[in-house]
């Protein structure tokens, strides 16, 4: 059996078919099918009854979920839940972030937070003498045109073309 905790070398493309998939990573078509139910969000359909494609990215994250369920010994429970903590997003209070942002980062945004609530006091004050103005006029339902049909002796004309007279009938009565 080949060493499963070796890198495997993903070729530089976007897209790859699900045979190829296998051969890189050295598994079985049925393992990678199994792995798609278990994990929906890998790969991508190209369009309806087309073969199952996968981005690069997908291809990675089979390759995540193959070593941790060969090398690492986990169920498909846990890995998934090991793909949910490594994708969650990071706390809001992170001391990562705040060293990203900066040291006077807090302080900054709470005197933008003192600023806009200044401006939502002074528009929502009756004495402040902001007025929302009116809708433009222009915005109305305009009616609409009335249609006039042609007449002939004072009866509606009938069609031209379409009628339900033959030819034959109108020369007949006409003579």
């Amino acid at each position: 059996m080949p060493e499963i905790s070796a890198q495997v070398e993903i070729p530089n493309r976007a897209l790859f078919k699900a045979a190829e998939v296998c051969d890189i990573l050295k598994v079985q078509p049925y393992v990678l099918r199994s792995w798609e139910a278990e994990f929906p969000k890998l790969g991508i359909a190209k369009a309806a009854g087309a073969p199952r494609v996968y981005r690069r990215k997908d291809v990675e994250q089979v390759a995540r979920i193959r070593h941790l369920l060969l090398v690492e010994g986990l169920t498909l429970a846990g890995v998934r839940r090991k793909l949910d903590e490594d994708t969650a997003p990071v706390g809001a209070d992170a001391p990562a972030i705040d060293e990203l942002i900066g040291r006077n980062a807090r302080e900054r945004l709470t005197a933008v937070k003192r600023g806009l609530r200044s401006i939502l006091d002074l528009l929502s004050s009756d004495g402040g003498g902001f007025r929302l103005a009116p809708p433009p006029a222009s915005t109305r339902a305009r009616p609409m045109p009335v249609t006039r049909t042609k007449t002939v002796r004072g009866k509606a004309a009938a069609p031209r073309h379409g009628s339900t007279r033959s030819t034959h009938a109108r020369r007949k009565r006409s003579a």
